[in-house]
């Protein structure tokens, strides 16, 4: 039995499916997924899904009992797509795709192009106009437009929005919104001088102990927080607040839930049909088919669409490395080498070639940002050059080196100094951000505080050395939520940050000192003008591994201006008077951070507010400054003034 209330017309021309099967059509989700539609009086939705290798395919829900035999959809001849409008159903319908497939199988998925799903455990899509916003932040779009974004401060927040804070009322789920997040969240990040808001689990997933990497609904924003119209005024009161929004992307495995995308049509559709090729054993999760136009075409758009839609500032692209390597966390025999014999997957790299070159050709000044975590070449290079055309990578080796020397007992970091200055031999191979991320607090690594040796004190001396160190080093920064204030506790996703303990005066302190770097980060183009520019760096002390002390300059270039900032660290816990620290130039050095401070809850050891360069000078420089060095502290001074 097929009803007939159905509207009439396709919503899919011709040469939609033509751009389509070739991978390239930018906006298909203005085309497949549930549109409005209207046709004279008579007002309804139009459906349309991509399932090739089907028998049949119906939508379904409460309107029509569930009963595929009333809906079916009609195939559009060799492109796999079908096609259906459907009078009376509006905003807010939930829908699923009845799916028969050639092996007489029947089964419902939700819409991989829907644009909202039910909220968890429901796993339906959603009728949703993503229409109607009165944007606000034309003048934030305009000059984000003309922004160099390497000569551009760039300090991330990294948030979790169900686990930063949670209402103390009863509500399920237990999560703050969008809109109350506009009240709490936006002001915290302005006060605190992040410039942007990296946020993780944005995309529809199923269960929220994945913290939103096992994606469902990637055109569908979450519905944990709010609606679409929630999101886009979040995302609309941070660029009026002058923060950038990033979005985690996740592009590199979806999961097999069954409403999924997993054998959407009851093929390998999405993912490869060897395993070898298409799962990760690792996550329990399926890999994407890169080589198909089709699937290609799916996750390019949807890249676009989150700047198109919700004009988000940027992606950051999730596990690459598992992408490029066709042996990723693979033993020999469980993988399939490339057309060339190499490990490489090169279609999944001009997967990403093409969606880096579209995102920076249709929306200049988005950011697409890589986790890659090996030395994989050129992956911030352009594609015409032979690079992936990533803005930024995420330095996970200076993270990895950089972690490891901060949790050492002080006694053992003379043996180990290469683990500082080795990070400056590569700074510049590619555009970085030094990462101090999710994955760092959580699972039984502890949180940033509690890695650091020592007594409390000892901890909270060495924690602040370790954000001053990070704030003077080359490179973008990114610090995940609670970090900024020391929390004890690694993070729960099921719980929100240790509010209370930031209120103790201790904890007020090393946030105030983070609050100052940031400040000082974004103020100062000697750092963040040259980030990724090795004219902006000059060493001073380098090789004094025996009292774990280290000392660099960073240079404005270009018109930035500005005069050198020397920066100077001690990694032990003993002073040193008259510490000689090598300048290019005489004059007089004003000291402009100092981690040792008292109000940061340092011993205030150094007093030198001004310094003036000696005679005789020290590290192969002309002249010197006798600097006293505090206690595991880091000083920064300016000058000549």
């Amino acid at each position: 039995m097929r009803v007939h209330n159905e509207l009439s017309e396709s919503g899919l021309s011709d040469f939609d499916l033509y751009l389509f099967g070739e991978g390239k059509h930018e906006r298909i989700y203005d085309k497949l997924g549930a549109h409005a539609y209207t046709n004279g009086s008579i007002a309804g939705t139009r459906f349309a899904v991509w399932a090739p290798n089907a028998e049949r395919v119906s939508v379904v829900g409460d309107f029509n009992r569930w009963d595929g035999r009333e809906h079916v959809m009609s195939g559009r001849a060799a492109s796999g797509i079908w096609e259906l409008a459907i009078a009376g159903i509006g905003a807010g319908t939930a829908y699923k795709y009845e799916i028969l497939d050639r092996a007489g199988r029947l089964f419902l998925k939700s819409d991989p192009y829907g644009f909202a799903m039910q909220l968890r455990p429901d796993n339906c899509s959603v009728v949703a106009s993503l229409d109607g916003y009165a944007w606000q932040d034309s003048e934030w779009l305009k000059q984000r437009e003309h922004i160099d974004p390497l000569r551009r401060p760039f300090n991330a927040y990294e948030v979790h929005l169900g686990s930063w804070k949670r209402p103390w009322d009863q509500r399920v789920p237990p999560f703050m919104s969008w809109l109350e997040a506009v009240d709490q969240l936006i002001p915290y990040i302005v006060d605190m001088g992040y410039t942007h808001a990296e946020l993780m689990g944005v995309a529809e997933h199923p269960l929220d102990a994945s913290w939103g990497y096992q994606v469902v609904g990637y055109y569908a924003a979450t519905a944990r927080y709010g609606s679409p119209q929630d999101f886009m005024f979040f995302v609309d009161r941070c660029h009026q607040a002058g923060i950038g929004v990033i979005l985690d992307w996740v592009p590199a495995h979806f999961p097999r839930d069954d409403h999924g995308l997993s054998q959407f049509d009851g093929s390998a559709l999405y993912e490869h049909s060897d395993s070898r090729l298409g799962e990760h054993m690792d996550w329990g999760t399926k890999i994407f088919n890169y080589g198909r136009h089709e699937v290609r075409n799916f996750l390019v758009a949807n890249a676009l669409f989150w700047a198109d839609r919700y004009h988000v500032d940027g992606l950051r692209v999730d596990a690459v490395a598992s992408m490029l390597y066709l042996d990723y966390s693979r033993k020999p025999g469980e993988w399939l080498p490339n057309r060339d014999g190499g490990r490489e997957n090169l279609e999944a790299m001009d997967f990403l070639r093409q969606m880096n070159n579209a995102v920076h050709r249709l929306f200049p000044g988005v950011l697409t940002i890589a986790e890659e975590s090996t030395s994989f070449a050129g992956v911030t290079q352009p594609p015409e050059h032979g690079g992936l055309g990533f803005n930024f990578k995420w330095n996970m080796g200076w993270m990895n080196d950089t972690l490891k020397y901060a949790a050492l007992n002080p006694i053992y970091r003379r043996y180990n100094h290469q683990l500082i200055t080795f990070s400056f031999v590569y700074a510049w191979s590619e555009n970085f951000i030094l990462p101090i991320s999710h994955d760092e607090v959580v699972h039984g690594k502890r949180s940033l505080l509690a890695k650091m040796p020592g007594d409390d004190w000892q901890k909270r001396a060495n924690f602040r050395l370790l954000l001053a160190y990070m704030s003077a080093h080359p490179g973008k920064k990114l610090l995940f939520m609670g970090s900024e204030f020391g929390q004890w506790l690694e993070w729960r996703d099921y719980e929100q940050l240790e509010w209370a303990q930031s209120a103790v005066a201790e904890h007020m302190q090393l946030r105030d000192c983070v609050r100052d770097l940031n400040y000082l980060y974004r103020a100062a183009a000697q750092f963040y003008g040259s980030d990724c520019d090795p004219n902006g760096f000059r060493w001073v002390d380098l090789h004094n591994a025996e009292e774990s002390v280290w000392a660099f300059s960073r240079h404005a270039v270009g018109h930035d201006g500005g005069a050198p900032i020397t920066c100077v660290f001690n990694a032990t816990p003993i002073p040193r008077e008259r510490y000689a620290v090598g300048v290019a130039a005489p004059g007089r050095y004003r000291k402009i951070f100092d981690s040792d401070e008292a109000r940061f809850g340092g011993a205030g050891f150094n007093q030198q507010v001004q310094v003036s360069a000696a005679a005789g000078g020290a590290h192969g420089y002309p002249h010197a400054l006798h600097l006293n060095l505090p206690p595991l502290g880091a000083l920064f001074f300016s000058g000549p003034v």
